[in-house]
């Protein structure tokens, strides 16, 4: 990637919420190469792996900061609630609202100390968003997934909608929409608590924090999401961000190269969402096939947690690029960086949801015929039935191959350096913001 002449100063701000961190550093180290300067604002876990994406790293002082990925330190708790929405109602409380006055102060602090010509913020940070509002900072919201907040013309998240078929289906998204919404406003009193602080009018609903920002980029590929034919003016697929995390080990095939078995990737969250049953019943579900399988544990479960058999290996962590290209199907939870990595490998996957946009991302899987989705308290004879049939029906590695194309391809001819660049008004002959009120 050729340098640009003038080169910006980007500020990216994020959380460690598992899949959140890798696709924006992915963008920043795309900035770096460019020649930008690009600060990355995180938990203090995240240091290492911003660094590595040549950007300088500054923790959050008064907002949460965990120091490791940790179960200990896990701070939604989200795997011990009735519903899907709860979980999302967890992120609301946790990150979103609660806490939305410091991630603004930690903000503005950073650019009162430093200037940016555009702040990259989760759109899962309000607070940050307030921030900039206060200060009259361009800001850009990089979502990493499917969006959270409802958009025009996509289902609602949660359940794992499809899109609807007839105007009854039509008529359900509607009030599962507005119920959504109103589920989110139960935390508003908060956020708009935090906006007052910083002399801001209050907002009248959650669902307007994304569209108070120059661009709200959506880091998935439109042929995954069921994306409408238009979008909102303020609203840009800019396909996936796929790198892999400094923190991945490097990894080689635990089997003697002459074990013609083929070989399962199973990659569950790198956060904690109590799916230790579910890997065990994975692993007898394997054990019940000719198959080998690799099971990524991360930092959250150990391996003495587990009771496996020779034809599977428990490993920390692995490149999961490496690991997919050795695989025949994969096994997930449904996080969208799983998904999307498995796509754009051309492999079929069954989705095992374990809550948060999970379901989404399963739905968006089995409609294309690219996988398969279970129940998290499926048998382990009901996994390995649906990993015979993702094995033994042509037509799953039909619809990997094809969504998989779609998806590769959007995220090869990703235009999001061009946008945040002409965001922050680095056009030609454009100098970058030197100060801020």
């Amino acid at each position: 990637m050729f340098q640009i002449e003038t080169p910006g100063n980007f500020l990216f701000t994020t959380w460690e919420g598992g899949g959140s961190v890798t696709p924006a550093l992915t963008v920043a180290a795309k900035l770096v190469a460019r020649g930008h300067r690009v600060r990355v604002m995180s938990d203090r876990s995240n240091r290492p792996e911003a660094e590595a994406s040549g950007a300088r790293f500054i923790p959050w002082t008064r907002a949460p900061s965990r120091p490791d990925r940790s179960r200990a330190t896990e701070i939604l708790h989200d795997w011990d609630v009735a519903e899907p929405i709860d979980g999302l109602g967890r992120l609301v409380e946790e990150i979103m609202a609660g806490p939305a006055l410091a991630y603004a102060q930690d903000v503005m602090e950073e650019l009162r100390r430093e200037p940016a010509d555009l702040v990259v913020s989760s759109e899962m940070l309000p607070g940050v968003s307030a921030g900039c509002e206060a200060l009259g900072q361009r800001l850009a919201l990089l979502a990493v997934n499917v969006s959270i907040f409802p958009l025009p013309g996509i289902p609602p998240l949660g359940p794992g909608l499809r899109p609807p078929r007839n105007a009854k289906e039509q008529a359900e998204h509607g009030e599962i929409r507005a119920q959504t919404i109103a589920y989110f406003d139960r935390w508003l009193p908060k956020l708009n608590a935090a906006r007052a602080a910083l002399g801001l009018a209050p907002l009248a609903s959650l669902a307007e924090h994304p569209f108070r920002c120059e661009k709200l980029l959506l880091a998935t590929a439109r042929a995954f999401d069921f994306a409408p034919r238009r979008v909102h003016r303020k609203v840009a697929y800019v396909g996936p961000q796929i790198g892999e995390p400094a923190w991945a080990q490097p990894w080689r095939l635990p089997r003697p190269a002459n074990d013609s078995r083929p070989m399962v990737a199973v990659c569950f969250s790198t956060t904690f969402q109590n799916h230790v049953d579910v890997l065990q019943r994975i692993a007898d579900a394997i054990a019940m096939l000719p198959l080998r399988a690799v099971i990524t544990l991360g930092d959250t479960i150990s391996t003495s947690e587990l009771n496996v058999g020779e034809s599977v290996a428990l490993v920390h962590s692995a490149p999961h690029n490496t690991l997919m290209e050795q695989a025949d199907l994969v096994v997930t939870h449904g996080g969208h960086g799983t998904v999307i990595r498995a796509l754009m490998h051309r492999r079929p996957m069954l989705v095992i949801p374990h809550g948060r946009d999970q379901n989404d991302n399963a739905v968006r899987v089995t409609e294309r015929l690219a996988g398969l989705s279970l129940s998290q308290d499926a048998s382990a004879a009901a996994i390995a039935d649906a990993v015979s049939r993702l094995r033994t029906d042509p037509r799953f590695a039909k619809g990997a191959r094809a969504l998989g194309d779609r998806v590769a391809a959007e995220a090869e001819q990703s235009p999001v350096v061009a946008m945040l660049e002409s965001l922050a008004n680095l056009g030609a002959g454009q100098q970058p913001r030197q100060c801020i009120a």
